[in-house]
């Protein structure tokens, strides 16, 4: 961070180019720092300064004269370099149209070996005083003027002892050290997976955290539209008399289900889409496998998932009047809190195989309509035709309001005005049962102690 300059700039967010958070001049920069971390000897950076004016180029490549300071070898390509810039160099390697070297060695204190070289070519025309020398080399080298004068500067260049030099010092450095072995690496990332999952764990914790804004509406979002179905379904909890206010109650799960689930979902998406870019130039660069970095944005979610399902689940439980037992809150705040995961995990898993955030969009909201059909609730399960029952099974909002429905409901024997009890109401209507046995009503456990034996076993099993 001190070598890149980057110490004033430690808590801030990345962001979106030309959004917010660091300028382009601050993110090459920060490129710049995040290949350092690996220590390596040797950088090849690609036109570092383009798009940058004057100052912000001028910062960038003082950064990159930091590095070189260090031991480290930068090969750099840079376009039409101020006369500043272009000193920053040890060396120059220039290449004509066609990929024929033209100079390759030193540029001496303000390019005197550069323009001793290059004037010492018959009709060379001289360097102006105060002219930039990056600039005069390549006029005096381009294929016009070579046309003109009549030299090919390829053939002066393998021709000179400059040449004669550099081959010789590749042919020395080519022959290996005695006793040295050819390089190996036993794998392909430098760390473990353990080390890479909690390294990935911790970006997403701070990247997470650093991210008011998504996490902040999340949670307002929950509360407000918590008040807003505990004032609507206000004290429906506790009135079972008739299947209509039952089915007022289940309306109030059904609701908090898509509300908040679809909620959780769509505002994931844009988050998972931004930071898709950064994961593939980093795997790219064998920073960390695909693993890690799932391992890490799914479990950064738990936690937050878990607030949120305890400040909706604290406000909603009370306000709708359900009844006040820990076991029956505890299966309240299970399925919820498992439903927003799921939720959340398939807005990042729509991300994942669509190309960009604008399809996984539209590919979600196609099955926000199906589940909320297949659902349970606006069609019951046996009201569905026998060929699309299947898909009640496979459908997960489904099974969320299944066990809401049945841990609230499901055990409730208490008379309606029709005469049946809330539990067999619950079984007939949707099908959904508190136990697995398929006998359970209070009918079927009559008889002498044997058949009352047989139904606790079958409900037990």
């Amino acid at each position: 961070m001190e070598l890149v300059e980057l110490n004033p700039l430690r808590d801030a967010l990345v962001g979106l180019p030309g959004v917010n958070g660091l300028s382009t001049e601050q993110r090459k920069r920060l490129t710049i720092a995040v290949e350092l971390v690996a220590n390596p000897s040797i950088i090849f950076m690609d036109e570092p300064t383009s798009g940058l004016d004057a100052r912000a180029a001028a910062i960038v490549m003082r950064t990159v004269r930091n590095t070189v300071d260090t031991g480290r070898t930068v090969v750099c390509t840079i376009h039409q370099p101020s006369i500043d810039i272009f000193e920053a160099f040890d060396e120059l390697f220039l290449m004509k149209r066609g990929g024929e070297e033209i100079y390759a060695g030193p540029l001496g204190h303000h390019s005197c070996d550069l323009i001793k070289y290059f004037e010492g070519i018959d009709r060379v025309s001289k360097i102006k005083e105060g002219y930039n020398p990056a600039t005069w080399m390549l006029e005096v080298t381009t294929i016009s003027q070579e046309q003109i004068l009549g030299v090919d500067f390829s053939d002066v260049y393998k021709r000179s002892e400059l040449y004669q030099r550099n081959k010789a010092l590749i042919k020395e450095l080519s022959q290996p050290a005695q006793g040295s072995c050819d390089l190996h690496f036993p794998r392909k990332y430098s760390r473990s997976p353990f080390t890479q999952c909690m390294a990935c764990l911790w970006k997403q914790n701070q990247s997470y955290w650093r991210n008011p804004p998504y996490n902040t509406v999340r949670f307002v979002f929950t509360t407000i539209i918590a008040l807003l179905l505990g004032t609507v379904f206000w004290d429906l909890g506790r009135k079972v008399e008739t299947s209509l206010d039952l089915l007022n109650a289940m309306g109030s799960m059904y609701c908090a289900v898509l509300f908040i689930g679809v909620m959780n979902c769509t505002s994931v998406q844009p988050v998972v889409a931004v930071e898709r870019t950064v994961f593939y130039r980093e795997r790219a660069a064998g920073m960390y496998s695909a693993f890690p970095y799932a391992f890490g944005q799914v479990i950064i979610e738990l936690p937050y998932a878990l607030l949120q399902s305890i400040l909706y689940a604290v406000i909603v439980y009370a306000m709708i009047g359900f009844e006040w037992t820990a076991v029956k809150f505890f299966w309240y705040l299970f399925f919820c809190y498992f439903t927003l995961l799921y939720f959340t995990f398939y807005g990042m898993m729509a991300v994942g195989i669509t190309p960009n955030y604008n399809i996984a969009a539209i590919v979600s909201s196609g099955f926000y309509i199906i589940w909320n059909l297949f659902s349970g609730f606006i069609i019951p399960r046996p009201r569905v035709p026998i060929w699309w029952r299947w898909y009640c099974w496979i459908c997960p909002v489904a099974w969320t309001l299944y066990g809401l429905v049945v841990s609230q409901f499901g055990d409730i024997t208490r008379e309606m005005d029709d005469g049946r009890s809330v539990k067999v109401f619950v079984e007939d209507y949707f099908d959904f049962k508190h136990s697995c046995s398929t006998s359970t009503r209070d009918e079927d456990c009559t008889g002498d102690g044997t058949e009352n034996m047989f139904c606790m076993r079958n409900c037990i099993w």
